[in-house]
């Protein structure tokens, strides 16, 4: 804690604070009705998602003063400030999924640009839905000032009020928005009426906070604790819990003893934190957005750590944590038994966690895992000796369908549900599969591939949910397979493989498909093939028209497809850490 007046000659906040030039500086401050005190003290940027899109982010207004509280208690000076996000929940299903993904870009850059402008020395970062947690992470990374990740909070779940008619297994279940999604498919397949669908829109999202399974939210989450960028156990409590304000105010007073400590986001990210992380997203059946998300947020740090470095790690990693889509438990479940430093100790228990790397606590994991009194429940954390899988539930495949490699969720998937061969049906984007799947218009036991959603060729590679989930709602979810150069949301369930590369627009095997193509997905043996010769892939090259046009020609789509690179490497748009030529702390 920073008692007396802070040394800020090393502190970017002296170029707007310090020294008679500054006075004009010093009156906006003082307008703002700072002190002189306040102005001496170090510059912390309280960064928050806020916003009426969608429950995920509606709680972060009020979490952020909490954490401005910690900030003034421990002798900083707090400036808060808002950036945009896109919540998935909102964009799916139609074109403005397409700004997801570049959402996520766009939130790094403005918390960048927010920070450099206004010399900021430090950085808290609240977020609540998908994209927002890495991009306020990358965010952290690319700046590399000391930094404390907060997440938002879970949704509460969701329940059928008593004697409601409703299907029995939704009135029976705890509900999440994946279950709305699947109830659409088992409405457009006649099993359900509107006053039906209309009870369960009501009840399914409850409260706010970022939906409760083991999506991407959750499992981005999960991730900002085990790499070192969130406090022990502050992911888990459920957003509504007015007791998040102490992890608010914690993570203020954390963020000033990295200051007095001058340790900054990437004496957390590193290679190992990386890892631990990986392992986290595989033992609780994460979402394969985690293999896009972690390569990028390593990518800001010059780490190289591709898509297939994060599925090394998911391979040899048991499966143990029982959470939805693939299990039966939510976010507020897990967190009720000890939430995820009760899992990073099953993990070191099996050796597991490199446990020498740093914390937003300012200790080691290690030391952090040393203070977990709590042990596997057996029901929702099974002991890492008896686990669900012995492998984890997150899988990458390759082949000469996917050379640079592509990405499938098996959590709750059975050996035998683990490989599929079945032709092609061929579809050049989301909407005329989901038009295809709403009419029945496919077979069981085909491959259904949807290609042109890539990063570039999209643009914004846009998540599958509403196409997948009306499979599972018609009862088809395990009967037929679905590829993509696009992304599945952390919701999906089924036999879904994502990120295949490289994408159709940049000329990908994928782009040569036919329907009738006999394709091979082997979960078990980490492979994804066609049956065909290379000359026959040859010829198709050669007969390629190159990538389909969009209607995006202009605007921060048309940008994004421009600068967007490969998927296997987090569909980054800047050369990242590695060719920095200065570090902001140090300017």
């Amino acid at each position: 804690m920073l008692k007396s007046k802070a040394d800020k000659s090393k502190l970017p906040s002296r170029h707007v604070t310090d020294g008679p030039a500054r006075a004009p500086h010093r009156s906006y401050y003082y307008a703002m009705g700072l002190t002189q005190e306040d102005i001496d003290a170090p510059f912390v940027g309280v960064a928050t998602c806020w916003n009426e899109a969608a429950p995920c982010n509606i709680a972060l207004n009020w979490q952020a003063q909490t954490v401005k509280l910690g900030v003034k208690a421990a002798g900083g000076t707090p400036r808060e400030f808002t950036t945009i996000t896109v919540t998935d929940g909102i964009a799916m299903g139609h074109e403005g999924m397409r700004s997801s993904l570049a959402s996520r870009e766009a939130i790094a850059d403005t918390v960048e640009l927010t920070m450099r402008g206004h010399g900021y020395d430090a950085l808290v970062g609240l977020a609540g839905c998908d994209k927002s947690l890495p991009g306020m992470m990358m965010a952290m990374i690319r700046l590399n000032v000391p930094s404390v990740f907060m997440y938002g909070g879970s949704i509460l779940p969701g329940k059928v009020p008593e004697g409601a008619d409703v299907p029995e297994d939704f009135a029976t279940r705890d509900l999440t928005v994946q279950d709305m999604f699947e109830a659409v498919g088992r409405y457009q397949a006649g099993e359900m009426t509107d006053a039906q669908l209309a009870v369960l829109e009501r009840v399914a999202c409850p409260s706010a906070g970022a939906c409760g399974g083991q999506f991407t939210a959750n499992t981005m989450a999960c991730v900002s604790e085990a790499i070192g960028l969130a406090l022990f156990n502050s992911s888990g409590m459920p957003a509504p819990f007015e007791s998040r304000g102490q992890y608010g105010e914690a993570s203020g007073g954390a963020v000033m003893h990295l200051v007095e400590q001058n340790i900054r986001a990437r004496d957390i990210v590193t290679r190992k934190s990386l890892e631990n992380a990986a392992r986290v997203v595989a033992c609780t059946g994460g979402s394969t957005n985690a293999g896009l998300h972690m390569p990028a947020m390593a990518h800001e740090a010059g780490i190289d750590f591709d898509l297939m470095d994060v599925c090394d790690i998911f391979r040899d990693t048991p499966y143990f944590v029982d959470l939805k889509p693939g299990g039966q438990f939510v976010a507020k479940d897990l967190y009720d038994v000890g939430g995820i430093p009760v899992v990073m100790k099953e993990l070191r228990k099996a050796g597991l966690i490199h446990e020498d790397c740093m914390t937003a606590s300012g200790r080691a994991i290690g030391e952090e895992i040393d203070r977990v009194e709590r042990e596997a429940d057996g029901r929702v954390i099974y002991p890492i000796d008896t686990p669900i899988t012995k492998t984890g539930g997150v899988v990458g495949l390759k082949g000469n369908l996917a050379p640079e490699g592509a990405i499938v969720k098996v959590a709750g998937m059975s050996a035998e549900q683990q490989v599929f061969t079945g032709p092609a049906r061929v579809f050049e984007c989301e909407e005329d599969a989901f038009a295809a799947v709403k009419a029945r218009s496919y077979e069981e036991g085909e491959v259904l591939v949807i290609r042109n959603e890539g990063p570039a060729g999209g643009p914004g590679m846009r998540e599958m949910l509403a196409t997948t989930a009306a499979l599972s709602g018609q009862g088809m979810g395990k009967k037929v397979a679905l590829i993509t150069d696009g992304r599945f949301s952390g919701a999906t369930r089924g036999f879904c493989v994502g990120h295949v590369g490289p994408e159709a627009a940049h000329g990908g095997p994928i782009a040569l498909l036919q329907d009738g193509d006999m394709i091979t997905i082997d979960a078990i043996e980490g492979t994804l093939s066609v049956d065909l010769p290379a000359e026959v892939l040859d010829e198709r090259r050669a007969a390629w028209s190159g990538p389909r046009e969009t209607i995006y020609a202009s605007g921060a789509l048309w940008k994004y497809a421009q600068l967007v690179g490969d998927t296997r490497k987090g569909a980054v748009t800047h050369p990242g850490g590695k060719a920095e030529k200065h570090v902001y702390m140090d300017l």
